[in-house]
């Protein structure tokens, strides 16, 4: 069963930075896409970031430049660092994994940017 656990999220002033982090557990296949997405209040859930195995990066436009992903294959760990944070950018941020036509995501973090 596979299992993603985020932390890192909170409340943070417009301009300041947060890192995300998620734990993966149970079967990780090599070849898989891992990610961010969010959601903010009455909207869809949306790309932030992914990164596949092959360590190709995806980026929300809006996120270009503020935001970076990186992972840690031997820990099945993504993170998400979170630079000149914009209000517009308070939301549930979930990890994502993506593996052998499956989808998993974790239960989500809350992250609110103050003006």
């Amino acid at each position: 069963q596979v299992q993603l656990v985020e932390s890192g999220g909170g409340l943070v002033q417009a301009g300041g930075s947060l890192t995300l982090s998620c734990a993966m557990s149970g079967t990780i296949f090599s070849i898989n896409v891992m990610g961010w997405y969010r959601q903010a209040p009455g909207k869809q859930r949306g790309l932030v970031a992914t990164i596949a195995n092959t360590r190709i990066t995806k980026y929300a436009d809006s996120v270009k430049g503020r935001f970076t992903i990186s992972k840690n294959n031997s820990e099945n760990t993504v993170t998400l660092q979170m630079n000149g944070l914009k209000p517009e950018d308070t939301a549930v941020y979930y990890c994502y994994l993506g593996q052998e036509d499956n989808n998993y995501w974790g239960k989500g973090t809350l992250v609110t940017v103050s003006s």
